[in-house]
Parts: structure tokens; sequence; C-alpha cells
């Protein structure tokens, strides 16, 4: 028995989980992130949880981590300078890509300039058929030549996407085998080994993507193998992937494009097992933390899966947690424009300077230095302890605002706050529009650093009547990294009607796809424990140019029972578009299989509940709604099972500050869980 490390870095802090296996103690840590030296931060904090709770790096038994080195190498443009050798005749697959504006709202918005610029995609002679059938095989002194450009364009990795590889990767990997003996050690990068999808563009950015990434976060994983061996960590540390899941190390550095997201997934994990636990069965998740805000709808406590989600401005099409992220965190930075506009955001003072308020060289007003001025912030340390609240430096940051609005700073730091709810307001009913159900339905679970400031006026916002505030909110997406199941995803594109004719292909293809699953598992990830398997399939009716994932059985394929397949997915048709048409005919593209190897999870006791009026250390002025009002003061670790109190209130502790306006109340439950409830006596 030892204690299992959960570590997730964001743009302001980096978030730390300790798990006692033997107690069930959980203990929490902050430290400022390091942007500029990545990895800095996971060791201070090694070191802070040996001084603070006597937990030497060789007591840890597990440790899984989360890191935005990837995502921000995407977003700022600092990834590996690629090549891109595509089909003769398909260079600008990434120019054309879907030739769709971002913003169908927005006539005047861009699509981003292409991963990889056009001057370097090289067209190489080669074809595979769509039957996986070769018709020009690619030739040395072509491929050589090929080389020859990317070398003279300064390419640090070569990614190949050839038209049809996901029917036949024989041209991708004769062309990798040639590279790799030509000019050993340059990165090669095959998008039928990245992901095998079906569409050209959707194949191709994933992989240049992918290559983008690969060789920084590789050294990345490396690094940190090394510091933390050094450190006296003996277990591996385990990654935290875009779909939930976990992967070691050695993965990591192969499937760097799987850990993009990785932090926003680990969140919505944690938020998951606290939706399990408090009974809520519907549940909207709002992780802000210093950069964005992040929302989830979860369902029984399982978010949605989706393809397609963005990596700064490019899409991936790894199946990922359905994430949307909004540009209002606790370090978004407010101006007015030109025209005496006010803005918040998506420009974020991050950690370094971070907010005025923190007195590290911030000058520029924020969402963080707005809650200082109103007086939520301000009566306790932020961060375990790492900064203090300045509400001087907040409140000079603040004033060029107000003169710019002919407000006072009081007035100016209002609005601030709500031009971000209604920001978030505006990305979250998009989001309850995408799946046709009403905000009034669902309770808001608030976490990160700002997520409790915040959480009940966008409750307040979208008719929401209850919140709820996890016991360590500020480091819900650490803890989500320890909840974390090993988990992969496969696919397999098979391009058959769903017909008796059919279903010993079908059979096959889900046999091998299973194999491998299972192979990755087993072989890759040493799990030698409980295992589930989940089966899908991409289909559609025939002639229809895009798929319906639908969930399968695996015994209605192995015993071709075409029937069961159909219905299915006439059902599934039905349930997203009211319709469906159960005579025409049904086509699986592809066959999709998700293994999960079940790790140990944390078991916190619910506590019994003793129903007591709690009384405030003391009062706070504070601004809201155009004036000053008297809000009670409570310490969380005072809040025990049963703690009632009724708003306005702050709750102050370690890892972050809950703001519950007038009209809320609060209960804590027998979990820890804060719950404010609006308009209950």
């Amino acid at each position: 028995m030892g204690y299992r490390i959960g570590v997730d870095i964001g743009g302001t802090f980096t978030d730390f989980c300790v798990f006692d296996e033997t107690s069930s103690a959980l203990h929490t840590l902050k430290v400022l992130s390091r942007p500029d030296a990545p990895g800095a931060e996971v060791l201070q904090g090694l070191d802070e949880i040996e001084g603070r709770f006597g937990i030497a790096p060789s007591d840890v038994s597990y440790f899984t981590h989360g890191s935005t080195v990837g995502v921000n190498s995407i977003i700022q443009g600092t990834g590996a300078r690629l090549c891109l050798f595509v089909t003769e005749g398909f260079r600008d697959v990434l120019e054309l890509a879907r030739l769709k504006i971002p913003d169908p709202y927005d006539l005047f918005s861009r699509r981003p300039p292409p991963l990889v610029p056009r001057d370097r995609v090289i067209p190489l002679r080669e074809r595979m058929n769509a039957d996986g059938k070769a018709e020009i095989v690619p030739q040395e002194p072509a491929i050589a030549a090929a080389l020859a450009r990317a070398e003279a364009a300064g390419a640090e990795g070569v990614v190949l996407a050839f038209l049809h590889s996901y029917a036949n990767p024989a041209h991708e990997r004769l062309v990798k085998e040639i590279l790799n003996r030509l000019r050993p050690g340059l990165p090669v990068f095959c998008s039928a080994e990245v992901w095998p999808i079906v569409r050209e563009y959707e194949r191709t950015i994933t992989a240049c993507i992918h290559g983008s990434v690969q060789p920084r976060v590789s050294h990345y994983i490396g690094r940190l193998e090394e510091a933390l061996h050094q450190r006296g960590v003996v277990p591996p540390p385990m990654i935290t992937k875009s779909n939930g899941g976990v992967m070691t190390a050695a993965a990591g550095k192969e499937r760097s494009i799987e850990m993009l997201l990785s932090g926003t997934a680990a969140g919505v994990i944690g938020a998951g097992f606290v939706a399990q636990r408090s009974g809520f069965d519907r549940l909207m998740s709002l992780d802000i933390g210093g950069t964005s805000a992040d929302v989830a709808l979860l369902r029984d406590g399982m978010p949605d899966f989706r393809s397609g989600e963005l990596v700064g401005r490019y899409p991936i099409y790894l199946p990922t947690v359905s994430v949307s992220s909004i540009g209002a965190g606790g370090g978004s930075i407010a101006s007015v424009d030109s025209l005496g506009v006010l803005r918040v955001g998506p420009e974020s003072a991050g950690s370094m300077p971070g907010p005025a308020c923190y007195g590290r060289g911030g000058q520029r007003a924020t969402i963080t230095d707005a809650f200082a001025v109103t007086g939520v912030l301000g009566a306790a340390e932020l961060g375990y302890g790492a900064v203090s609240v300045d509400r001087a430096r907040a409140l000079a940051a603040i004033e060029p605002l107000a003169g710019g609005l002919a407000r006072s700073p009081a007035a100016t730091a209002e609005a601030v706050i709500d031009l971000a709810v209604a920001n978030m307001y505006r990305e979250t009913s998009r989001l309850f529009s995408q799946v046709g159900e009403e905000p009034s339905g669902y309770a808001l679970l608030a976490f990160g650093g700002a997520g409790p400031m915040l959480g009940c006026l966008l409750a307040e916002a979208m008719g929401m009547e209850t919140v709820i505030v996890p016991e360590t909110p500020g480091v819900l997406a650490a803890l989500g990294g320890l909840l974390a199941d090993l988990r992969s995803d496969f696919v397999r594109v098979v391009f058959q009607d769903v017909e008796a004719a059919s279903m010993p292909a079908l059979a096959q293809a889900l046999s091998d796809l299973i194999a491998e699953a299972r192979a990755w598992l087993q072989d890759g990830q040493g799990h030698r424990g409980e295992a589930a398997v989940t089966i899908s399939g991409d289909m559609r009716y025939r002639g229809q140019s895009y798929e319906i994932e639908t969930p399968l059985e695996e015994a209605w394929i192995t015993l071709g029972d075409d029937k069961a397949i159909a219905a299915a997915f006439h059902a599934r048709h039905a349930e997203i578009y009211d319709h469906a048409d159960e005579q025409a005919a049904v086509q699986i593209v592809a066959l999709r299989v998700v293994i999960a190897g079940l790790t140990p999870k944390p078991n916190f006791p619910e506590r019994a509940a003793d129903p007591v009026e709690t009384t405030p250390q003391r009062r706070l002025r504070v601004s809201h709604r155009g004036r000053e009002i008297d809000a009670g003061l409570f310490e969380r670790r005072d809040l025990k099972p049963g703690s009632r109190f009724a708003g306005p209130a702050v709750v102050i502790q370690d890892d972050t500050t809950t703001w519950a306006p007038p009209g809320f109340t609060g209960e804590v439950d027998g979990y820890g869980n804060l719950i404010l409830r609006r308009g209950t006596a």
C-alpha cells in the first residue's frame, strides 16, 4: 500500500491529488504552472507534498499525469516543422479541408492557415484504389527525390497521407521503410497508423497534428520519466488521454495525439465520479481554470464522446470526451476597444504574470481582479498559499477600464463578471440546443480554480436550480486522472451492407479488431485484470454522405444477426432525427472497438449528515447587482455533512473560493459536496 498521485497542469496552476491507499485520506495541492520550464512544476509539487504531508517520492505507488505541452505547441505554432507526402493530384487536401467557414453565424470568419503550408506538401506518384488494390506502386528514386525536397525545406518530420490508405496501408509502410533506411532518425508518420479513417482530410489533418506534437511531447515525457526516477518515484508515470482514459508513458511517446485534451477529459471523468455519488443523473460540468471554461454534459455519470474536437483552430478526429471550451477563465483579460465596448478574453494572463491582484507583475485587469474588486476574493490566500490577493492592485488595473466606460470601479468589475457569464451563457445555450434539451433539467457541477466563483451566476442565467461544488473542486481534474481506466479506441473501415452475405466478413473484421485491442491492453499496457469491450459501428443508409455511430452487440455480428444490427441503426437514426426508414438499405462503413482495463478506484465512504445551521465566521461587504451587501464568510473545512447556510455567502478553501449570491442556500451532503440550491428557503 502506498500513495496514488494525480497531476493536472493548467494555464495558471498545476494541481495535485494524493490518495492514501491505507486510510483513504485525500491530500491536495496547487503550485503555479511553469510555461517557461514545463515539468518543473511537477517536481516542485513533489517537494511540497513531502514537506507538507511527509509523503516521500519512494512512497508513491501510482502516478498519473496530464500535460498541456502538446496542445500548447499547436496553439502557439511551435510544433515540429513538417513536410507532407500525398498522392499525386491531391496536394491541396489541407487547403480545401471541408470548404466550410469555421462559424456559420459569422460571415467574416476565416479558416486557419493549413498546418502544413502548400509549399511543404510534396506529391508522390502512387495510387491505391478504394478496394485496397495497388494501381501505382511508389518507386525509390521518386521517394528519394521527395526526401531531398523535404530536407531542402527544413523538414523536422514527414507525414505520409496517401489516398485510400485506410483500405490498404502498404504504400505508406513502403515509403516509411525507405525513408527510414535513407535517413535514419527522421520522424516519419503514416496516417493509417495514426488513425485509419475513411475521409482524406480528416485522416490527413489528424496525422499532421500528431506529427507536429510527437517529437516535443515524447521529449517531455522522457524528461519527466527521468526526473521522477531520480527523485525516487518507482512506478513509471501513466499519461491521461483525451478519451478519458490513461496509458503508459511509453505509449504516450508514440501516441502523443491521444493526450492533447487530457486535462479537460480528466476533469469530466472526475465530474462523472461526483455525479454518480451525489445522485444527479443529468449534469453540466463547468471547469473554469485560468485560461478557459470547459463545459460538458453528463448523463448517469457518463460524458458524450465525439470526433472532430478542436485543438487550437484545428480538428482532430480521434474520439475524445465531448467538451466545449470558452475563452473565459479566471485569468481572462478585460479591455475596452476603440468603440468603447467592454470585452473579456480570450487572451489570458496565465500564471506569468497572472492577474494584477497576484502581485506578480500583471497590470491588466482580469476576471479574478474583478472578483477582488467586488470583495468576493481577498479574505484568504489562493492556491494553497501560492498567492495573496492584493485588492489595491486589482483596483489599479480596473480603473483604466472604469474611465473608458465612465463607471465606478465596482460597477466596472461587475460588468466584467456579467460579460464573462454572458459569454458562457451563449456557448452553453448552444450546447443544449445541439442535444435538444433544456438546461433546467440539469444540475451544474462547478470546479476548477474559478468555477465555484462563477457557477451560481451562470446557473441563474441558465435557469438551473442546483449547483454542486465538490469537496476539492480546484483539483478535480487531478482526481479524475486517478479514477481513469486504461482505455483505447480502435477502428477498422469495412464498407459492408448490413445483409446476411456480409456477416462473415464483418465477423472476421470484428475478431481482428478485438484481438488488436486486447493485445494493446495486455502486451502494450501490461494489464492482466478485468477488461470491458464496447463495440459500435459507423452506419448510414446507403447513399448518405455521413454516418451515425451506433452501439452494437458482439453477438449480433458473430452470430450473423443482420436484422438486429439494422434495427439498432433505425432506432439510433430515429433517436437523433426523429424519423427512420426501416425499408432502406443500411451500410456499416467502419467498426469501432473501445477497450478499457479497469483500474482500482479510491473508496470515499459516505459520512452521516447532521443537519445544523452554520454561523459565518464574519461578514464581508460585497458589491452585487449595483449595491453593497453583507455576505457571510465560511471556511470549507468547518462545513461538515449536514451543515446549512443561506446566501449571500463566500466559502473559502485552499484550492478555490465559492460565491453563493442572494437567493441561494447551501448544504453539505454525506460525501462533502456543497449543494447550492436557488430559490429555496
